[in-house]
């Protein structure tokens, strides 16, 4: 049986070199370590009042062996934040011991109570952090989407280089921040007009066909389909109701240069480095096309090239002394995985016009390399400087004659024919060589591959024929080359006419 101790008597155990227990009351002792520190211990035995199946038991009964309990705060002569008193001890000791008789063991309830409110502020956590996430999920913007499309949903040739500079123009300032389930017809109507007001119909057109693909890969993907329950809003957009009424929807140009424009041509290139050459202050003077421009000019002519190809030409794949030009497939037009390379057979014209740009750049990599990096010219550099020299076909945001910009060109010394046929760009000659190399009677099929075009037809016969046409390729270069030199060079008892 306990010994029964007053406050006075427990204040006075001393603390010696070994801990030892000093029974207190029923179930109740009291531990003096070797720091002087007392601590409460209660001890107790559960009473199984079911079996191992949940069921009672008729007697119950005392099982296992007896339980200690070490209350967490030590013996002081009163309760506080750190002490307990042995009146309230003993209370403590009074619960824990009829709990026991009850069946329930307090520690085991205790770590059980703990574990729930573990569980409890996990699952408040975790309700909270779902809360967030759907927030952060509804309020995904244009923005957000863009970023992701872009990661994972679209892969053009030029590394979506084109496509970000749009939207990063056009379209995220305009819608970027909003969320994207409020998105609405109206907002990419509005933001389309405003590109048709700026007089760029064909940039618009373009970013109409980029939106509807980026939004059809949303609508197959989460979290962007259920954002999109409204539907998708750029079906219900009709960019023929939102470009200006006089632009041609299909963008077909069908300007070629006739032989009287080539020879203008010429002849304004000719004329602009006479003014420069003769004028008595060259640093006032106007300058004429760059050199390496002029001589782009007659090959993209000659070799019916795209200005991109010709802009990354290297030095490297041009082999004069087979007369070849060699165009690996990573500068060809096409989709991705659908290019392929092209050797241009170059014919004496041709030929001629890279030894003459060899003597200007053949210090470098490159054909026709940039002037402020290590790399080659921008591939929009020539058609630039082509058409700031046909100032009078410019326009303004508001339809006005455009104003000069700072450190470009503003005149028309490259309109062609007083402009009555409109103005000409680089891919125009493009145009214009195939249909000289039809009118000399290249077949289609020819000029086609010439042009380095994907050819329609069964799979099947492109899997198994491969004869490449390098000799016909070859011909139709050499036609078309001569025929440039004679309408450049004619014979004095010599006159072009046109073909029938």
């Amino acid at each position: 049986m306990a010994t029964k101790f007053n406050v006075k008597q427990i204040a006075g155990f001393a603390k010696k070199d070994t801990a030892y227990k000093k029974a207190v009351d029923t179930g109740l002792l009291i531990r003096v370590a070797p720091s002087g520190v007392k601590s409460w211990i209660v001890t107790y035995t559960v009473k199984q009042l079911r079996d191992l199946a949940g069921n009672p038991i008729e007697t119950p009964h005392y099982v296992g062996r007896q339980r200690e309990h070490v209350l967490p705060r030590p013996w002081g002569e009163s309760t506080d934040d750190g002490h307990l008193s042995m009146a309230d001890a003993k209370n403590v000791a009074a619960r824990i011991r009829a709990l026991a008789r009850e069946g329930i063991d307090y520690q085991v309830q205790q770590i059980q109570m703990l574990e729930a409110e573990a569980k409890a502020r996990a699952d408040q956590k975790a309700s909270e952090d779902a809360q967030r996430a759907e927030e952060q999920t509804e309020n995904l913007t244009v923005r957000n989407l863009f970023t992701a499309w872009m990661a994972d949903g679209v892969q053009r040739k030029d590394g979506n280089a084109e496509l970000q500079r749009s939207f990063d123009k056009d379209v995220l300032p305009e819608i970027g921040d909003k969320p994207l389930k409020s998105v609405t017809e109206h907002d990419l109507r509005a933001m389309l007009r405003k590109m048709v007001e700026r007089d760029v119909n064909r940039l618009a057109v373009v970013t109409s066909g980029n939106l509807k693909q980026m939004f059809l890969w949303a609508e197959k993907r989460q979290p962007w389909r259920r954002l999109l329950t409204e539907g998708n809003p750029v079906q219900l957009i009709e960019i023929d109701k939102i470009v200006s009424p006089k632009y041609d929807l299909s963008n077909t140009r069908d300007r070629i240069l006739s032989s009287s424009e080539i020879t203008e041509l010429r002849n304004n290139l000719n004329a602009m480095r006479i003014l420069y050459s003769t004028a008595e202050n060259k640093r006032t003077a106007e300058r004429p096309l760059e050199q390496t421009t002029e001589l782009a000019i007659w090959i993209m002519l000659s070799t019916i090239c795209r200005v991109g190809e010709l802009s990354m030409a290297r030095w490297e794949h041009v082999d004069f002394d087979n007369s070849a030009w060699f165009i690996p497939r990573q500068n060809t037009k096409g989709s991705v995985g659908n290019q392929s390379d092209l050797m241009v057979y170059l014919s004496k014209f041709a030929a001629d016009q890279f030894r003459l740009l060899h003597k200007v750049t053949g210090h470098s990599e490159w054909c026709f390399p940039a002037s402020n990096t290590d790399g080659h010219v921008c591939v929009k550099s020539m058609s630039k400087q082509i058409g700031d020299r046909q100032a009078m076909f410019k326009t303004d945001r508001d339809g006005t004659p455009r104003l000069p910009m700072k450190n470009r060109r503003h005149d028309n010394a490259l309109v062609l024919g007083n402009g009555k046929n409109g103005a000409w760009t680089p891919h125009d000659l493009r145009r214009t060589g195939a249909t000289m190399m039809q009118s000399l009677g290249v077949p289609l099929d020819i000029i086609d591959r010439c042009q380095n075009h994907v050819l329609s037809g069964s799979k099947v016969r492109r899997h198994y024929l491969h004869h490449d046409y390098a000799d016909e390729k070859r011909n139709a270069w050499r036609l078309l080359g001569d025929r440039i030199s004679l309408i450049l060079n004619p014979p004095a008892n010599i006159s072009l006419v046109k073909s029938a």
